[in-house]
């Protein structure tokens, strides 16, 4: 199977080579896009196992891994580092670029019903998918309308709604413009036949300067 021998030392180092220049891990040193969106949940970007050793020792119970990539260098040194540090660990990967689909609104709700907190979720950047997430957690996990809870897709968190990353912005003006002055909620809605994540993407135009900053500069995924 591919991937690397994390029991080896020169099995770790391969992967944290790969970690450090292959994911831009260096750029997430010392900036961790660390943002807490509830009593019981934070938001960051993707953090080193020493930062998942730091927010241990402050209660954390539960990683969520919002990315995917079961054979690369940066799942792999994650998921090593939450067990030995004996938290639990949750695969949930969400698209930056697409809408979502019934199913991963669906796997979210269970999510926040189920885990244990205090709780980490995490994309690359903590910009796009951990947005979106930090939306659905607010909604489905707190209550809150999503009229409030959209604030988590924004520039605070380094998301930038003009570029594709955008079309995550535009599910939820769908629904605030159409659907829910119809008194529907946003999860009968999802669930409903009127729902299509294709036709919605399809609709979304997005910034070509935007699209240039987050996918050639910024190299967003």
């Amino acid at each position: 199977m591919p991937g690397y021998e994390l029991s080896t030392f020169w099995g770790r180092a391969r992967a944290y080579w790969d970690f450090i220049w292959g994911d831009h891990a260096f750029l997430r040193l010392g900036f961790s896009n660390a943002h807490w969106v509830g009593p019981d949940m934070i938001r960051t970007n993707h953090p080193w196992p020493f930062q998942l050793a730091w927010w241990k020792k402050r209660g954390l119970k539960t990683v969520i891994n919002l990315r995917g990539g079961p054979h690369s260098a940066h799942y792999q040194l994650e998921k090593d580092a939450v067990n030995r540090l004996g938290m639990a660990w949750v695969d949930a990967p969400m698209g930056s670029r697409e809408v979502p689909s019934r199913e991963r609104v669906l796997h979210a709700k269970e999510i926040f019903e189920t885990i244990e907190y205090p709780a980490l979720m995490h994309c690359k950047s903590g910009a796009d998918r951990a947005g979106i997430m930090a939306v659905l957690y607010r909604h489905f996990h707190l209550g809150e309308p999503i009229r409030e809870a959209v604030s988590e897709l924004g520039l605070r968190t380094l998301h930038v709604r003009q570029g594709k990353t955008g079309v995550l912005d535009y599910v939820f003006e769908r629904y605030l413009t159409e659907i829910e002055p119809k008194g529907i909620s946003f999860l009968d809605w999802v669930m409903s036949d009127d729902y299509e994540p294709a036709a919605i993407k399809a609709d979304f135009q997005a910034g070509w300067w935007a699209t240039l900053l987050t996918d050639r500069i910024l190299r967003r995924e």
